[in-house]
C-alpha cells in the first residue's frame, strides 16, 4: 500500500463546490467544502485502485504549486 500526499483545490460553483486534484486531474463535487473534499478523496482512491501503473505514471504531476498573485485591470 502506497500513501500519496495530494492537493485539493476547491471552489464555489453555483450553490455547491467543485474539487480538483491537479496531480491526477481528478475532480468531484459536493454541497459543502468538506463534502467536496471527501468526495474528491473517494474519487482519487477509486482511480488509484483501478488505474494501471502506466496510466498512473502518465497522469501524475509530481510538482504542483499553489500560489496567489495580483493582477491589474484598467
Amino acid at each position: 500500500m502506497q500513501n500519496y500526499s495530494l492537493t485539493a483545490l476547491v471552489e464555489r460553483e453555483g450553490s455547491g463546490y467543485v474539487s480538483l486534484c491537479p496531480e491526477l486531474d481528478v475532480a468531484s463535487q459536493g454541497d459543502t467544502v468538506e463534502r467536496a473534499t471527501s468526495n474528491l478523496k473517494e474519487a482519487v482512491e477509486l482511480f488509484l485502485e483501478c488505474a494501471s501503473p502506466e496510466e498512473l505514471l502518465e497522469r501524475m504531476h509530481s510538482e504542483v504549486y499553489v500560489t496567489r498573485f495580483e493582477a491589474v485591470h484598467a
